[in-house]
């Protein structure tokens, strides 16, 4: 892809959507980006080469659409999307659910605390049964768990900072695995969506 891009003609760069498999570090499938278009339809066009039975799709906020949830799912897998004010209401909804279990977190067992290059970092993550949002939101086929990834981050001279990152699942979750789950979606820095399950983590982005 480097150099794809021409000053001379002014023809955009070439914009890919890549299925990754985190557990192999390796890309199974990619998609170009049609012209004056995003993620949002060059996703649907990769999940339908895949075989995703058994595997758990993560894929950010931008990818957090209910044709590509129900697309997952006809394919085999579940989805693990990430929740941000593209989708307001859902946003709105799920932050509040989750409020009363993140306003006073404990340090845990299962706190995982990284030190540093001159910065500590803490994450904690926190799940919920969404039986009553699925119904305040059928659009979500399968919905089953909302979950939260608490992370806070204190660097030398700087100010600590907390950030909340909110997601919805049709697999049925615990704590731990949505923090592995999480986790393996940042293991390739350059992709948005992420698929996973026993023998094999993929990602599509």
């Amino acid at each position: 892809l480097r150099s794809s891009y021409h000053r001379d003609d002014r023809s955009s760069a070439i914009h890919m959507v890549s299925a990754y498999a985190a557990a192999n570090k390796m890309v199974i499938g990619q998609v170009k980006t049609a012209d004056k278009s995003n993620e949002i339809t060059a996703i649907p066009e990769l999940i339908k080469l895949l075989d995703l039975k058994g595997a758990l799709v993560s894929i950010d906020a931008m990818g957090c659409q209910t044709e590509i949830a129900s697309l997952i799912l006809k394919q085999g897998g579940d989805y693990l999307l990430s929740v941000k004010g593209n989708q307001g209401n859902l946003y709105k909804a799920v932050k509040k659910a989750l409020a009363e279990k993140i306003s006073a977190p404990a340090l845990r067992e299962e706190t995982q605390i990284e030190q540093g290059h001159g910065r500590v970092e803490a994450r904690q993550h926190f799940i919920m049964n969404a039986d009553e949002l699925s119904q305040q939101f059928p659009g979500w086929e399968n919905l089953r768990t909302v979950g939260v990834a608490m992370g806070y981050r204190q660097e030398k001279d700087k100010p600590a900072t907390l950030e909340y990152r909110y997601y919805i699942s049709s697999a049925v979750l615990t704590e731990a695995s949505l923090a592995e789950a999480v986790r393996s979606h940042w293991s390739g820095q350059d992709h948005e969506c992420l698929l996973t399950n026993n023998c094999m983590e993929k990602r599509l982005m």
